[in-house]
């Protein structure tokens, strides 16, 4: 970390701030790049000053700070905008036309468990994210069934359809999904040219100048309830549980 911070400070001149409300000040726009939920609401309070600001993945680890940021950003009329960059992956992304409907997804990646961080938060953020951009918003409710190799995260949305989120800690490591549509079957795989980040920034520099984000608040909050409803499944023991509305 030190390496970076010395090659931005010392190559390109970025000024080193002791606090962030002082750098919140003198920017035009922010990245929240500390990619621990568990820290952002705290740290959106300092930050939420009417400027437009980028949340890393993952938002947030709890619906409470979920709904907490996302109404300090509408008193405060900050815009944010918060995503996995797998959303905007090749592969991903671009595989469903306009016209085709989803009828059920499955999504699938990599979902290493951390001792000290809410387990799919930190990498089944990223399958989440594909799942409810192929599904779309309106999930009511989550069942995950753990294994000591995987989860199963089977969601249910109002409207009948139901998506399936595998988070593996063995395998591979890739990301993609399995999408059955009205038009057919289709898979994908998430590709490392171009990067997904590099993807996900041609949106963020618009939105960070314009401070109109390209995904409603509403589903970043859904991400959020779907991947805390999948650790309250998983801690009582597969049970189906309710997604906490915004």
């Amino acid at each position: 970390m030190q390496g970076f911070t010395d090659t931005l400070h010392k190559v390109y001149g970025a000024k080193l701030y002791d606090d962030i409300t002082t750098l919140a000040d003198d920017v035009d726009a922010i990245f929240l790049e500390s990619v621990d939920g568990r820290q952002h609401r705290a740290q959106f309070a300092q930050l939420a000053v009417g400027k437009p600001v980028f949340i890393d993945k993952p938002f947030a680890t709890t619906t409470a700070d979920a709904r907490a940021i996302i109404r300090q950003a509408q008193a405060t009329q900050t815009p944010i905008m918060s995503c996995s960059s797998l959303r905007y992956a090749a592969g991903i992304a671009d595989l469903i036309g306009a016209d085709e409907k989803v009828l059920t997804a499955e999504t699938f990646g990599p979902a290493q468990l951390l001792e000290d961080f809410p387990g799919l938060f930190w990498y089944g953020i990223h399958s989440a994210e594909m799942l409810t951009l192929l599904m779309g918003t309106g999930c009511q409710q989550v069942q995950c069934i753990e294994r000591a190799d995987m989860d199963i995260v089977i969601g249910d949305w109002g409207d009948g359809r139901a998506g399936v989120l595998r988070g593996a800690r063995v395998g591979a490591g890739q990301f993609g999904c399995v999408v059955h549509t009205d038009q057919g079957i289709k898979y994908g795989l998430a590709q490392a040219a171009p990067p997904s980040y590099y993807l996900m920034l041609r949106e963020v520099i618009p939105f960070l100048q314009s401070g109109v984000s390209p995904i409603d608040s509403t589903e970043t909050y859904e991400i959020t309830a779907f991947l805390a409803a999948a650790e309250q499944s998983r801690a009582k023991g597969g049970a189906v549980v309710a997604l906490e509305a915004l």
